[in-house]
């Protein structure tokens, strides 16, 4: 077993690992939904009633008189930061015998960066990009729709723009807050830059090329996010199985834009930052001693802390299997 009292958190490998997981463009997990730095492991948050700040109950006061008053509810849940770790093993042989640019500390970190980033994109995935999570979800058919359901958006039949745009309508009506994010896994996007109502819109555009960017502007929201993300579901030593970690799905959604533990959102990540030497998504690098495995030997160990955690069922709609 590893000697943990002679663990160093390696703040530079720390470092780039941040910066790797950031210039990682195909992770959504970190983009979508507000980051929320927490010092506390496990804490306890607030959630208001929607409704109390909706309710018309100012009245006309006459010349003396009290103004009428009311309070709203609280509710309360409970964030966890479950730790997720990964580690590569690094002997002296890898560093004497590594030729110039190649770096075993730096591949190492790269290796166990990836390993996290995949760990929280399929975390995320499994919190808010599935099946019964919101209130609202529209599963694709291949025609004569019923309510919560839409036609195939790879279907020149189907209606994108409509479906989008009337979920929106019916969110802000039901919530006073209207969708900003829309999150896209490649299938849903190549149907959408495919699909002729969206390609007649975008026609008298400078470049007339269907970007993430223009189909913000289209659906009107803040951000569009195509997920491009793989994982390898083969087991080592068996074929791989690789493949899009998000499916065919879509999710329209609000995403506070100034969070906190007060404020309304589909979906916040509590990232542990009270650990020693965390970095901005709770994440960190530690070396860790192992000659126990040969002399020298250092094990490259990466933690990510973090919760996602969904806080609004109302302010998410999830397009289940949306195209063929």
């Amino acid at each position: 077993m590893p000697e943990m009292n002679q663990a160093h958190i390696d703040r530079a490998l720390t470092n780039m690992s941040v910066a790797y997981m950031q210039d990682e463009s195909a992770y959504i997990a970190d983009k979508v939904f507000p980051i929320i730095p927490v010092k506390r492991q496990s804490d306890v948050y607030y959630i208001y009633n929607a409704g109390d700040f909706l309710r018309d109950e100012a009245q006309v006061r006459g010349r003396i008189g009290e103004s009428a008053g009311g309070d709203y509810d609280l509710s309360t849940d409970v964030y966890y930061c479950k730790k997720h770790a990964f580690h590569k093993d690094v002997a002296p042989e890898d560093r004497v015998n590594y030729d110039e640019p190649l770096d075993a500390d730096k591949d190492a970190q790269i290796f166990v960066s990836q390993k996290m980033l995949i760990r929280r994109e399929m975390e995320w995935a499994s919190k808010f990009f599935k099946s019964g999570v919101w209130s609202r979800e529209i599963e694709g058919v291949e025609d004569t729709p019923s309510d919560g359901e839409a036609v195939f958006w790879n279907l020149d039949t189907s209606d994108p723009i409509g479906d989008i745009t009337k979920e929106g309508i019916r969110m802000a009506e039901n919530t006073g807050l209207k969708p900003n994010t829309l999150v896209l896994s490649p299938y849903v996007f190549n149907a959408l830059k495919n699909h002729f109502d969206v390609l007649d819109r975008i026609k008298y555009t400078e470049k007339g090329i269907v970007t993430p960017d223009l189909l913000a502007s289209l659906f009107e929201v803040s951000n569009v996010y195509v997920a491009w993300a793989v994982v390898n579901t083969g087991k080592k030593g068996a074929n791989d199985d690789v493949g899009f970690i998000m499916g065919k799905n879509a999710l329209l959604c609000y995403a506070n834009p100034n969070p906190s533990l007060r404020s309304a959102s589909a979906g916040y990540i509590f990232a542990w930052t009270g650990l020693e030497g965390a970095g901005a998504y709770g994440n960190r690098i530690v070396r860790i001693p192992m000659d126990m495995l040969g002399l020298g030997v250092e094990r490259i160990e990466g933690e990510i802390a973090f919760d996602a955690k969904k806080i609004s069922d109302d302010l998410g709609v999830f397009f289940k299997d949306i195209v063929q």
